[in-house]
């Protein structure tokens, strides 16, 4: 399969985008480590539709415009990452959620730190909002994007 991608700025930084001829595969940030979500090589393809969709989409919900994604997407993964990055995509706009909310609602309790881990690595950040799961205790903790991002991407959703 190949894939494409383009580079947009935004207030959280540089973003790669990542398509392949149908969906989206990533968002990626300026400083993502490579190994946290492994992309085949990609060439770049700046007039791509999906690509300009996504980056369309994107600065629509940057500029408090946009509170709900419908590009195409494409989760690369195993079977229980993409149980927890679809029950991320039923968060709504401006709530969040814990990692054993996240849990109980894919019907495994036990499985906290695995959900934490399989958020950690969701691919198409922001679009598939890993940035809405908060600690038990109510604080930002880990995210791709540094938590500067994740506080600047709950504020666009507060207003």
């Amino acid at each position: 399969m190949q894939l494409f991608h383009k580079q947009i700025t935004t207030p959280v930084g540089c973003l790669t985008l990542v398509a392949h001829d149908a969906a989206l595969v990533a968002v990626l940030w300026e400083n993502d480590d490579p190994k946290r979500v492994r992309i085949s090589s990609s060439i770049e393809r700046l007039d791509h539709p999906v690509l300009l969709e996504a980056e369309n989409q994107l600065n629509e919900y940057f500029a408090g415009i946009r509170k709900q994604f419908d590009v195409p997407l494409d989760f690369i993964g195993t079977d229980f990452q993409k149980q927890v990055w679809y029950a991320l995509l039923s968060i709504p706009f401006g709530e969040t959620r814990t990692y054993l909310e996240i849990a109980m609602q894919i019907g495994n309790v036990k499985a906290v730190r695995a959900v934490g881990a399989a958020n950690g690595k969701n691919p198409i950040s922001i679009i598939v909002p890993c940035h809405r799961v908060i600690g038990a205790n109510g604080k930002l903790v880990g995210f791709a994007g540094g938590l500067e991002n994740k506080q600047i991407l709950l504020d666009i959703e507060s207003d």
